[in-house]
């Protein structure tokens, strides 16, 4: 039987600045382990603490600049481009443009605060 989602759920975002994360699919909205989904609306100038999630992460940029940084490079992601980050790296994201940006991220297994391992 399918599931419709009528609409997400806003959870709180760590970092300087707030951010919206939009959840749609995951253990908050849905009760869905096995991945999450979420739209995220950034400001100019926000920046997350750094983390070594136990997740991988598929982002998509729908609008702006998203800027992740690991241990082996900075990578600048724009409007329609999009990255996957992988579970057990540590990577930090910020949106340092004028903009600010929005995206798509899913994680799989879904996100959860005990499997993201933010820096302290």
């Amino acid at each position: 039987m399918a599931t419709v989602i009528k609409q997400p759920s806003v959870i709180e975002a760590a970092g300087n600045k707030p951010k919206i994360i939009k959840e749609f699919i995951g253990k908050v909205n849905s009760n869905t382990d096995s991945l999450s989904i979420a739209k995220m609306e950034s400001p100019s100038g926000w920046v997350e603490p750094g983390q070594t999630p136990d997740f991988d992460e598929y982002t998509l940029v729908l609008k702006g600049m998203l800027r992740i940084s690991t241990k082996n490079g900075v990578y600048d992601v724009n409007a329609g481009e999009a990255i996957i980050t992988h579970k057990g790296e540590w990577v930090q994201y910020s949106t340092p443009g004028t903009e600010g940006a929005e995206y798509i991220a899913v994680c799989l297994p879904a996100f959860s605060m005990n499997t993201v391992n933010r820096d302290k």
